[in-house]
């Protein structure tokens, strides 16, 4: 892949400034989006957490620009919503063009119905990936933390204590545990020696690149469908920037894509009604070939695969870094747990037993998707995604029906006597709800919220995960306690004397 940039306006502390060579628990390679939301999450729990990048600052592109429903969730938990709003927009409407007339408008996404439970539903959110990452990198810091840069990672080794790091520059560092989030070509899964196996999903290389364009609206996604053997091209405006996106694909699997000012200005006139001379500057650019991979395991000891370290997506889907946030959201609170003492090393098993089977799902959608099988829609909204399989999912009650919320599930929203239930699990802690029921409840170190029935949860007892997915759920209380202690929530005075209650 080969890539140029016009770098956005930015400043970043020098490596120099930022390493630390000190040992720290968990050592982070990559500051993508995957990695800054660890890192982000780590950090609202009190555990040392080192960011490094290879780069010299964060990613310049736009290209992973669709946040779904279920990562906005995420982001709302971990105190990001409003400037991911704030920085971002609605979808537009698609405009299919052919020989410079509008044919008429084209919906990219099957839109769904925003609902109590579902609150964010409705189709993704564009926000530009430099942007999203900006703004992971504020909240970090905020946090107190901060980002290594120009940290070229060139060796790892792992005993049964920790993980040590070699680096191009810059003394080694210790750290108890490591997550590779260093993209498709990770240099730490290379060192692992951890294979990738995969298909190509389309021969042809494909084109991202963030322009300045005149002779086109920012009310439409632009589509320029494929003539004459050509591949086909879509520009599309980016929120809150005078850029816009390019994409584009080449049907010849030998081209070549000229990434350079006048090579994309030949392709947009080539393929649109636009003049050369309507593309007045290129921001970034990259070429490559759309592939689905997937890493043959996601942990070696104590380092973890994340993100496109872990799995590599098509970009037609939109699921490359939504699925990759929500590793970081899947892992961050297990790292803690076992970290603070709280939780047996085992629980760590947990990480690639449940987000490995949900990468490969997400992986084969994203090349459905590709191929103009699948619609975008529920299935990309990742709101249905759980891990009712999984050693932490623990169901107790008999005879539900497959479409009621079981143990694994995802917690819905809701607002049931005066309480919020999103606003109820935000925060780094387990939540201990009971619906429509008075039933006894074992003191356990979690809040405690009490609510009258409510249809997405029938009735019961719910033991909420940190990452916003039900543990535990009973019709009583029996057998909890049991289950708290193996994941790490131990006994506290909440649900025993109310003291933490809410509701």
């Amino acid at each position: 892949m080969t890539t140029q940039t016009t770098t956005h306006t930015h400043e970043h502390k020098d490596a120099t400034d930022t390493a630390d060579t000190a040992d720290t628990d968990v050592l982070i390679v990559g500051a993508g989006p995957t990695g800054l939301a660890l890192a982000v999450d780590l950090a609202r729990r009190g555990v040392r957490a080192l960011v490094v990048e290879r780069a010299g600052e964060l990613f310049p592109g736009s290209r992973g620009k669709g946040i779904q429903p279920r990562t906005m969730e995420v982001f709302d938990d971990l105190g990001v919503l409003d400037a991911v709003r704030a920085g971002g927009g609605a979808y537009p409407v698609g405009m299919i063009w052919q020989d410079g007339t509008r044919q008429g408008e084209h919906r990219m996404f099957d839109a769904t119905e925003v609902t109590e439970a579902e609150p964010y539903a409705g189709v993704p959110w564009m926000v530009p990936q430099w942007r999203t990452q900006e703004i992971l990198f504020a909240r970090l810091e905020e946090l107190g933390g901060s980002v290594a840069f120009g940290r070229e990672l060139t060796g790892l080794s792992q005993d049964a204590d920790g993980v040590t790091a070699a680096f191009a520059s810059g003394a080694p560092v210790r750290a108890r545990y490591a997550v590779a989030a260093d993209g498709g070509r990770s240099a730490v899964r290379r060192a692992l020696g951890i294979g990738m196996t995969g298909e190509t999903v389309d021969p042809g290389p494909a084109i991202v690149a963030d322009l300045r364009i005149s002779g086109l609206d920012r009310d439409n996604w632009h589509v320029f469908p494929p003539a004459d053997g050509e591949g086909f091209l879509a520009i599309c405006p980016l929120p809150h920037t005078e850029d816009f996106q390019l994409a584009g694909g080449f049907e010849d699997p030998a081209a070549e894509p000229d990434l350079s000012l006048d090579g994309i200005r030949k392709l947009v006139a080539t393929r649109t009604h636009l003049a050369p001379d309507d593309v007045t500057e290129v921001r970034w650019a990259s070429d490559f070939r759309p592939r689905a991979a997937m890493a043959d395991r996601f942990r070696q000891a104590r380092v973890f695969l994340a993100g496109d370290a872990a799995h590599v997506h098509s970009p037609a889907g939109g699921q490359g870094l939504n699925t990759s946030v929500q590793d970081a959201y899947n892992l961050g609170w297990k790292l803690a747990a076992v970290l603070r003492g709280e939780a047996p090393g085992s629980l760590l098993d947990s990480y690639e037993e449940e987000r490995l089977p949900v990468a490969a799902h997400m992986l084969g959608l994203s090349t459905r998707v590709h191929r103009g099988e699948v619609r975008r829609g529920t299935a990309t909204q990742q709101l249905g995604l759980g891990y009712r399989d999984s050693s932490l999912a623990r169901e107790t009650r008999e005879g539900l029906p497959e479409e009621a919320l079981h143990a694994g599930d995802r917690a819905p929203d809701g607002t049931r006597g005066g309480v919020r239930l999103f606003d109820a699990f935000r925060g780094p802690h387990w939540t201990l709800l009971t619906v429509g029921t008075g039933t006894v409840l074992p003191g356990l170190a979690a809040r405690t919220v009490r609510i009258p029935a409510y249809e997405a949860y029938g009735t019961g007892v719910f033991l909420v995960r940190p990452d916003g997915y039900v543990g535990w759920a009973g019709e009583t209380a029996e057998g909890l306690a049991e289950y708290a202690t193996g994941v790490g929530v131990g006994p506290g005075t909440g649900g025993r004397d109310g003291s933490e209650a809410v509701g």
